[in-house]
């Protein structure tokens, strides 16, 4: 005997080989700790075998133009661990935004380094309004964006040249990704992971973050208008309870009315005091995202959706669907069909996604 300790577990050990991804985090002020904790434990679960946080297949850094603490929404705050530096050093920049009145004016160093990292052909992910930072870096011209509804307004007047998809939950073109934030994180942060360590090591921390499944970009939400089922105005909670009972369109504003022993006008001004639609254009919203939603999750036919969705025809239908999605309903369900397939490829093959967004194409400007 030696006397010398024995050599420590292979998890506790230093790596020798780099980490198939090295992720950097630019936090904004007061970003959301949703986003950036739901993203990073994707990365802390997927770094080594068991659940040490050994940054062994996934490492990740959080950096900044100081090392000054920086606040989040929630009041705690996260020191970064290193200046901005080199971006070649990440295989993926991750920018986690907050608020978009406390973003004010960024530091001239922090969009260079984004602009440097693309240009780099590194992956640029922001998180929730960290999309306005990418946005005001120039990396999003002719890129489809997805953006919190909240912000899908003021993101377009910001930045007329990028496309605004508020209906997906995250979106990778090219080597620029977005999603709206909150626990989209973690499912744009599972198709990443998938991508640079394979889809096993991804979802391996799924279970331990109780999450039931990853949901695809293609996701859907069937369940539009929740908050005004909570508002707290018991004529609008029972109006939205109503609306959704009743996507068939069977029913007028009246009869609905009529139902609440209201008038027209007054539920009117009482959804008017809690959204800036009327209660018409709530109920039309919803039919839409109803059929929607059955457009990528079954196989009827388009003339049965509208039917069924409360639309006088599939003509009809197809006109607000165009108004609202920009695309008839046939275009868009061929093209969730390919996506669906192109994404299942993609989240098995680790190389071709790293291929995917290390190619020329990836980083060359769009024509919007």
């Amino acid at each position: 005997m030696n006397g010398a300790n024995p050599p420590p577990p292979a998890e506790t050990r230093q790596p020798t080989n780099k980490p198939d991804l090295r992720v950097g985090f630019l936090l904004l002020p007061q970003f959301t700790l949703v986003s950036f904790a739901g993203f990073l434990d994707v990365l802390r679960h997927a770094a080594d075998e068991a659940d040490r946080g050994c940054q062994i297949h996934c490492a990740w850094q959080i950096v900044a133009p100081t090392v000054d603490p920086v606040g989040s929404s929630g009041g705690v705050e996260v020191t970064p661990q290193a200046r901005l530096g080199d971006p070649t050093r990440f295989d993926c920049v991750v920018v986690v935004g907050g608020p978009l009145s406390a973003s004010g004016q960024l530091p001239s160093e922090t969009l260079t380094f984004l602009r440097r990292a693309h240009e780099a052909g590194r992956l640029i992910a922001g998180l929730g309004t960290g999309c306005f930072t990418l946005g005001a870096a120039g990396l999003l011209d002719g890129r489809r964006c997805s953006v919190h509804f909240r912000h899908a307004s003021e993101f377009r007047a910001r930045f007329p040249k990028a496309e605004v998809a508020v209906h997906e939950i995250y979106q990778i073109d090219g080597n620029v990704a977005t999603c709206p934030g909150g626990t989209a994180a973690i499912d744009l942060a599972v198709d990443i992971v998938s991508g640079y360590c394979g889809r096993a090591r991804a979802t391996k921390g799924l279970a331990d973050l109780v999450v039931d499944e990853h949901r695809a970009t293609f996701h859907v939400p069937s369940h539009p208008f929740h908050d005004l089922e909570c508002c707290g105005d018991e004529r609008v909670e029972m109006a939205t309870r109503l609306m959704r009972q009743n996507l068939s369109g069977q029913r007028s504003i009246g009869d609905l009315a009529d139902t609440l022993h209201l008038t027209a006008g007054q539920l009117g001004r009482a959804f008017r005091a809690h959204t800036e639609l009327t209660p018409a254009e709530v109920w039309r919203a919803m039919r839409l995202q109803h059929a929607r939603w059955r457009l990528f999750n079954t196989s009827h036919s388009v003339s049965r959706i509208a039917r069924e969705c409360g639309f006088a025809d599939a003509p009809h239908f197809i006109r607000w669907f165009r108004r609202v999605y920009g695309q008839t309903p046939q275009t868009a369900r061929r093209e969730r069909a390919a996506a669906r397939e192109r994404n299942s490829g993609l989240l098995g093959d680790a190389q071709a996604f790293r291929r995917a967004v290390d190619s020329p194409e990836a980083t060359a400007p769009r024509n919007p």
